[in-house]
């Protein structure tokens, strides 16, 4: 707690300088309303050549944890929060998830940006990474932002929104702008996500969505009843652009530290497991090919909609499908010479990394701190001090293409270096225990979550059984889990 800033804290002045600074920009957070620890942001706008620019700009929580420090040795052990039915065993201290760092509205955050310009097929033209300070105009919720896709809220001619449903209500607009716009904002957002979901289906990605339970909860917090939760539209949108974001970043610093970038890779499923899949199919004359992650997801999804109205069926379609599935790992790249083996399965896509969610994962905050050394070291290159405001930096890391004779130069290694030691980037094999300490904490923290689900669903089984008994009606639950 002694190496956090102190309260009331502000923006230093030497930030404003060396960032690019967008709280003038229209940008906005979508999370569940209950999120208090708010570390994504998106925006939109039009540019005069006809493109669209869209950012994703990410808490910058690497600024308040520092290498060696007590807070980062913490936060390292710790690995990631734990998220149970009622509470989050939090990463970091609170005044930096829920303030500090969290993207909340109507204040002055640091952040991690990447805007990208987009032509109307959808295809990246150019894009531009770096340090900024961002003030987002409002907190929208998952909810809200469907019944925006769905029009069952609009906006009338004084610019007020109507048909709220939330007990909540509407939540309030920092910084001069409309609802009319933020709302345009998310139509766009959600139809380009819609054709970039689709094109990564259709480029072989695989989607194994399994069924989570819900728990109503009384104000005791005893569980009364559970539902299935269904993603919409509104969790796509965000999920395609966070998608993005981290194979953005991936392709960027394993093109400039090939040997100590961590990553994260899906490898391919277990061969006997997926033969017994296939012929668990076939006995049941189901068609199935899983000769790659599209296929399967093709498969999967014809078998599906075949049997949309038996949701039993699909659920324990997709449980099977899982089976054969590994799961997906950090790793060093250094520790894998194969890059072949640096792919990632599910997603279809070579290159993967973790980068969207720092204040809850500490993959993200080296990873944040990774990207900050290959930005210095590009402005070693061009004979500029690295500054994220600088228009004369040359984008030979982070711009859409690697110049890979650049950086294999003898100054460009001697950039790397550099840059690399000023940020503290951790060396290859230091990397590799770090991953494997992440991925035990991650799968410690699944197995906590899934306890944490079937206690409550223990609970709620108990209670039902306890009240039917009182009626002395016999009913029956049945619990697919």
């Amino acid at each position: 707690l002694k190496c956090l800033p102190e309260i009331p804290w502000g923006i230093p002045s030497e930030e404003f300088k060396r960032r690019r600074n967008l709280t003038s920009s229209r940008i906005f957070t979508i999370d569940p309303a209950t999120a208090r620890d708010l570390d994504d942001a998106l925006s939109i706008e039009s540019l005069e050549n006809g493109l669209l620019r869209i950012g994703v700009h990410i808490a910058d929580v690497s600024y308040f944890v520092h290498p060696d420090t007590e807070l980062d040795k913490e936060a390292q052990n710790r690995s990631t929060s734990v998220y149970l039915i009622q509470q989050v065993l939090p990463m970091l201290p609170r005044v930096l998830c829920e303030e500090l760092c969290s993207l909340n509205p109507g204040v002055d955050r640091l952040a991690f940006s990447i805007m990208w310009d987009i032509d109307n097929s959808g295809q990246i033209v150019d894009q531009w990474i770096g340090r900024t300070i961002i003030k987002s105009c409002c907190k929208l919720s998952y909810s809200q932002v469907q019944d925006i896709i769905d029009g069952r809220v609009t906006v009338n001619e004084n610019d007020e929104v109507e048909n709220c449903t939330e007990d909540s209500g509407w939540p309030q607009l920092h910084g001069g702008f409309k609802w009319v716009e933020i709302f345009d904002d998310v139509k766009v957002l959600h139809l380009i996500a819609k054709h970039r979901r689709v094109a990564r289906f259709e480029g072989g990605a695989l989607s194994l969505q399994n069924s989570r339970l819900v728990f109503d909860l009384d104000e005791d917090g005893t569980p009364n009843d559970s539902s299935l939760y269904e993603h919409q539209d509104s969790n796509f949108l965000v999920e395609e652009f966070m998608l993005l974001a981290n194979m953005t970043v991936a392709k960027v610093i394993a093109g400039a530290f090939p040997d100590c970038a961590l990553l994260r890779r899906h490898p391919e499923p277990n061969l006997r497991k997926l033969k017994e899949l296939e012929e668990f199919c076939s006995k049941n004359g189901l068609e199935l090919d899983a000769s790659s992650s599209g296929a399967l997801h093709e498969s999967l999804s014809k078998l599906c909609e075949a049997h949309k109205e038996d949701s039993a069926f699909c659920s324990i379609l997709m449980l099977y499908a899982t089976k054969p599935m590994q799961l997906a790992k950090y790793f060093s790249t250094g520790e894998l010479k194969n890059e072949e083996e640096w792919a990632h399965y599910a997603l279809a896509t070579p290159l993967y990394t973790h980068f969207t969610s720092p204040i809850r994962r500490y993959p993200d905050i080296v990873v944040h701190r990774t990207l900050a050394a290959a930005l210095e070291a590009e402005g070693l290159l061009s004979g500029a001090s690295y500054s994220g405001t600088s228009s004369i930096i040359n984008r030979y890391i982070t711009g859409p293409l690697l110049d890979k004779q650049k950086v294999e130069s003898p100054e460009g290694q001697q950039a790397l270096a550099t840059a690399a030691n000023n940020h503290k980037v951790p060396s290859c094999q230091e990397l590799s225990l770090l991953a494997e300490h992440c991925n035990r904490r991650k799968l410690a923290s699944r197995n906590v979550r899934d306890a944490s689900d079937k206690v409550y669903l223990w609970a709620m089984l108990r209670k039902k059984e306890v009240s039917n008994n009182r009626d002395k009606t016999p009913k029956y639950s049945c619990v697919v889990f």
